[in-house]
């Protein structure tokens, strides 16, 4: 049988970060041996499910690049063979109707508390032959009653369950529709599921699955349960810990890469080699070396990785995903300077996109105000000459590049007795209208002549103005 691994996030909010690397290590496993990676949108739950939360996952699965194999599939559309299901399950008495109302469990279950007992079903109705009048049963799988569920799980190893400890689950609800443990064990049957790598949260619901899937005389799969993830406090990691939703490191400038090459790294190691390319995560991963103790989530470590990749990407891939923080600041990254271009400008500067980007818009954008730090400090009266200067040439200029720019600035310095940072600073604040650039010959080519002619001009009138009212 081909191996075949699954990512099943339940539509009622973003894909977040836990979500994100049990999806990236599903897909691992699945592309380290060759086998199918299958993507199933669990939607049964309809009050809480939405079609914005489902874009909302394919939307992450495709920014992170984590194509799948077979789907979307949809729980929602399948309701006939769950209904099937159910119905094997009764016919061949492994599954019962319950009449037991809402208060009567109530009741049952504040019992077994003040004994001290497991509050749990106690199976009343499992002997029951006849309909109760006035009440819409619901059904119940008949979970063995002794014996035990060995789970030999690849990331915790062996763990026990006492059916004697399970009680009989609600397998579909008044109203006829399935719950997820039925759902999900038929999917798994159905889509011919190996292995199933999910978050430990789900590790209590796996021994009745397993009985399910054995009453419906199935080959059981593999299974992996992957630990949580905290914060940096020890808690579990929500949004009291800043961005959980994968979309959202989309929006305060992570690529990608560097948040999958963080989360492959939560809870798996391959000696100390911290700097994973796809191509290497594929070949090295092997779920049975994932720890199973609690990983920690440092943003501080992924946005070192972040600069990491920045710095080391192609500025062609980097510059596919600037274009989308570009737009956001109002700017059409055609109608300037090529992006590719600036981002090999910027690449050693920036920790994020959004760093870079906002760090960018003077070569797009043009300002009628400059920085007012910079503009104290640097457009004085004494960089007018220079200035001038400068502006007179760079408007006789045959080629604009940065090597004959390069010499413009280097030449006036020398004719006016300045050191070159007397020139050249005054010029970055006249161009961009702050203190930081890249290399001012750069700056200067990809601003373009007619903008850096503009923007001269607009600092001159500035030392004028402000010679004036001193």
């Amino acid at each position: 049988m081909k191996l075949t691994t699954r990512f099943a996030p339940s539509p009622t909010g973003y894909l977040h970060i836990g979500g994100a690397r049990t999806a990236l290590f599903s897909w691992l496993y699945a592309r380290r041996h060759g086998g199918d990676f299958i993507l199933r949108i669990e939607d049964t739950d309809r009050e809480r499910s939405t079609e914005e939360s489902v874009n909302a996952i394919l939307e992450g699965m495709n920014w992170l690049g984590l194509e799948y194999d077979q789907g979307p599939f949809y729980q929602t559309h399948r309701f006939d063979r769950y209904k099937e299901v159910i119905q094997k399950l009764l016919d061949q008495g492994d599954a019962y109707y319950c009449y037991c109302t809402r208060e009567e469990l109530d009741e049952m279950r504040e019992g077994q508390r003040s004994r001290k007992e497991k509050p749990r079903y106690t199976g009343l109705c499992r002997s029951r032959t006849e309909p109760r009048e006035g009440v819409d049963p619901v059904i119940r799988f008949k979970n063995p009653m002794d014996g035990a569920v060995v789970v030999d799980d690849l990331v915790r190893g062996k763990v026990v369950f006492q059916n004697s400890e399970l009680d009989d689950l609600i397998i579909a609800r008044s109203d006829g529709t399935p719950t997820y443990n039925l759902t999900v064990v038929v999917d798994d049957l159905d889509m011919g599921l190996t292995h199933v790598i999910r978050g430990d949260d789900h590790l209590n619901n796996t021994p009745r699955q397993i009985n399910i899937l054995r009453a419906l005389g199935a080959e059981l799969p593999k299974y992996a349960h992957l630990p949580m993830i905290l914060g940096s406090d020890g808690g579990r990691l929500s949004k009291r810990h800043g961005a959980v939703s994968v979309m959202q490191y989309r929006d305060e400038g992570y690529l990608p890469e560097a948040l999958l090459n963080y989360l492959v790294r939560l809870g798996w190691s391959h000696g100390d080699q911290e700097i994973f390319s796809m191509d290497e995560m594929v070949s090295l991963f092997e779920v049975e070396s994932v720890n199973h103790s609690a990983s920690t989530f440092n943003p501080e470590k992924l946005l070192w990785l972040n600069q990491h990749y920045i710095k080391s990407s192609s500025p062609e891939h980097i510059a596919h995903h600037l274009s989308w923080h570009m737009g956001e600041r109002g700017i059409d990254p055609t109608q300037g300077p090529d992006l590719t271009r600036v981002v090999e400008a910027q690449q050693e500067r920036a920790k994020t996109l959004v760093e870079m980007a906002d760090n960018s818009v003077f070569f797009y954008l043009d300002f009628e105000t400059f920085d007012e730090k910079a503009a104290k400090k640097n457009l004085k009266v004494a960089a007018q000459p220079p200035l001038e200067k400068i502006r007179s040439a760079l408007a006789e200029l045959e080629i604009w590049d940065a090597e004959p720019i390069h010499q413009i600035v280097k030449q006036t310095a020398e004719i006016l007795d300045l050191k070159l940072g007397k020139v050249a600073q005054p010029l970055r604040v006249a161009v961009t209208g702050a203190a930081i650039s890249p290399p001012i010959d750069i700056t200067l080519e990809l601003i373009g002549r007619e903008r850096v002619l503009k923007r001269i001009e607009l600092a001159l009138s500035y030392i004028q103005q402000r010679a004036e009212s001193s």
